[in-house]
């Protein structure tokens, strides 16, 4: 084997490797998310009444929205990496940023819905809450846990896609070489998919 194909052979064994090492990464985090998903069904058949009475302090207008921003927020990081592939890197880089510019209003929208339930004090350890029924106790419980969990995954994608921008911009990921683009834009769909199912089960299921 000459040195030019040991080369692209080991760069495909990279590559494939890299793959996997997300695809399992992946994997691990849609277990996480399910078992809390698990635990909200169960908490939500014993403690229903409570679960109904409190999902009404949400506002469906804002979890919608979010929504959709996210679901464009995967269209474009897609899109991004299909003008990589095709040597687009001005395209790539407008829509990384626009990209990055969605999951900042998602974050802001998130921070003025946290704003509103603490100015209610409906927050975990606050006086409201420890009056209120155990069921509704549980179900704000889980609603911070798992969109606070929710909303730091946005923050490390956000991180992660800003240091493709700027590697993309220094030439580091292009046309040949893009495995951390592709799996940066692997775990940006996770995000949104993760928001798919809490959406409904948070906001609409009441």
């Amino acid at each position: 084997m000459s040195t030019t194909e040991h080369t692209v052979h080991s760069e495909y064994i990279d590559s494939d490797t890299g793959k996997m090492g997300m695809w399992l990464f992946l994997f691990t985090e849609l277990f996480l998310f399910g078992g809390l998903f698990i635990v909200y069904a169960v908490m939500r058949s014993k403690y229903g009444e409570d679960f109904h009475h409190a999902a009404m302090e949400l506002n469906a207008f804002i979890g919608a929205t979010n929504t959709v921003v996210l679901l464009v927020s995967s269209m474009t990081v897609a899109m991004s990496l299909t003008a990589i592939q095709r040597n687009q890197t001005n395209l790539a880089m407008g829509l990384i940023f626009c990209t990055l510019l969605l999951a900042g209003v998602f974050m802001m929208n998130k921070y003025f819905e946290y704003g509103h339930k603490f100015e209610l004090h409906l927050y975990p350890g606050s006086d409201v809450m420890r009056n209120l029924p155990h069921g509704e106790i549980m179900f704000f419980g889980l609603y911070f846990l798992m969109t606070g969990l929710h909303l730091f995954h946005v923050l490390v994608g956000g991180i992660l896609l800003t240091i493709i921008l700027l590697k993309i911009k220094s030439g580091r990921i292009n046309q040949e070489h893009f495995l951390l683009h592709e799996n940066g834009a692997l775990y940006w769909h996770l995000v949104d998919l993760i928001w798919i199912f809490l959406f409904p089960l948070l906001y609409l299921i009441t």
